[in-house]
């Protein structure tokens, strides 16, 4: 399975890019050791945060040098597959969470185990985010941070309608039906045909008491169920088949929409460019309570020819007051038990919804076909939401193509 997969990625890795050959590799400079590292950050904040890192370190250890390299999200996995190839892989990168079993059945991401184990912080941390760097059985990378699902309401539009946030499903319906007024959608989630779309209906599969290995359910049904009755009914337009989370919030920053799923990087956007006085509260719960991880980890590419050197620097980022500077950047949430007790997390009146949810968030750790999976679950969910096919018809054909695919 595992030459199967990595011939697979490669494949596509050599059909998305040029064959260029990634110059990506660690070597040594003027006696020092070098290090490459990539990672996906664009903000001021988290850009400093990250120099900062790689600064402090390199001064308590002079024989190492840094180079880091600023990788868009939308490149990153094939320039690892290709870098693959030749053996040029960074030393340390960082990959979304997501993604991280495919990359470690690919035989891309070094084995740190051992590593890892002889560190003796791995307790430290939530088992959701922690279960998204083992793959059978091996610890392939360590949680940088993490972010969840959460739902946003207009405060505004709620005390006029004289209700509260929905606690559960039927108070959702309820509330989403109050609320749609001839300018406004009640509600709104991001239902489009990529990993987003995925990524927002999770949280209602898992509560409906339903996953992934089991899909063909009761529970999924019924997740399926309450989009198509959100959309047949107008509370939620059916152009979140075309939307980004992005979309949902600038629509709900102009009071569009009275309440959407989305995540904590969208509070810095609220607050600076919303017009509407707005909350968070946990997402309404089916037969239980649930949300779904994002978040990225540090790898280390098994190209690296510094694994040691590498995992140091990761230890070291790691370091309960270094991390926190850096998640303060950036939206994200403490992997760490002991980091996301810190008042920053706790007293903020919005993160802490996100924080408390850690307890019931689930990782994306399907195994290495979760691509494909994620796919069935898009095309079902774009199926059912245009009206081209029933629920029950959709899900039935979702099932049949995860079914082979799923741990």
């Amino acid at each position: 399975m595992r030459g199967k997969m990595k011939a697979l990625f490669l494949a596509f890795s050599l059909f998305a890019l040029t064959l260029t050959a990634c110059s990506a590799g660690s070597g040594t400079e003027s006696g020092k050791v070098t290090l490459t590292w990539w990672d996906t950050m664009t903000t001021d904040g988290s850009v400093t945060a990250i120099n900062n890192i790689i600064s402090e370190y390199e001064k308590a250890h002079p024989n190492v040098k840094i180079k880091r390299t600023y990788v868009s999200s939308s490149d990153i996995k094939n320039k690892l597959l290709l870098g693959s190839i030749g053996n040029q892989g960074p030393d340390i990168v960082w990959i979304d969470s997501a993604d991280h079993q495919t990359f470690a059945a690919a035989g891309i991401l070094a084995d740190i185990t051992s590593e890892v184990k002889a560190w003796g912080q791995a307790d430290q941390y939530y088992d959701g985010p922690w279960s998204s760097t083992v793959y059978d059985g091996k610890n392939y990378g360590v949680p940088v941070g993490s972010n969840n699902l959460a739902l946003f309401y207009n405060k505004e539009l709620f005390d006029e309608a004289g209700i509260k946030p929905p606690t559960n499903w039927d108070e959702l319906k309820e509330d989403a039906k109050l609320l749609t007024k001839k300018n406004v959608y009640g509600f709104a989630v991001s239902a489009v045909k990529t990993e987003e779309g995925t990524f927002q209906f999770l949280p209602f599969l898992l509560q409906a008491g339903s996953d992934v290995p089991d899909f063909d359910s009761q529970g999924t049904l019924d997740a399926v169920k309450l989009y198509d009755y959100m959309a047949k009914n107008n509370y939620m337009s059916r152009e979140v088949i075309t939307q980004k989370q992005s979309d949902t919030a600038t629509q709900f920053a102009a009071g569009k929409v009275a309440m959407m799923v989305n995540g904590t990087w969208q509070i810095p956007f609220l607050q600076k460019e919303g017009k509407v006085n707005w909350g968070v509260v946990p997402l309404p719960k089916g037969k239980t309570g649930a949300t779904v991880l994002g978040g990225e980890n540090w790898a280390i590419s098994a190209a690296s020819k510094h694994k040691d050197a590498a995992f140091d620097v990761i230890r070291f980022a790691n370091e309960p007051a270094r991390l926190k500077k850096l998640l303060q950047t950036n939206g994200r949430l403490p992997s760490r038990k002991d980091l996301l007790q810190d008042p920053f997390w706790q007293k903020d009146p919005q993160m802490k919804v996100f924080a408390d949810a850690m307890e019931v968030a689930k990782a994306r750790a399907y195994g290495p076909d979760y691509a494909g999976i994620s796919e069935a679950i898009q095309t079902m969910l774009q199926q059912v939401l245009t009206g081209q096919v029933s629920p029950e018809q959709a899900v039935q054909t979702a099932a049949g193509k995860i079914k082979p695919l799923a741990p």
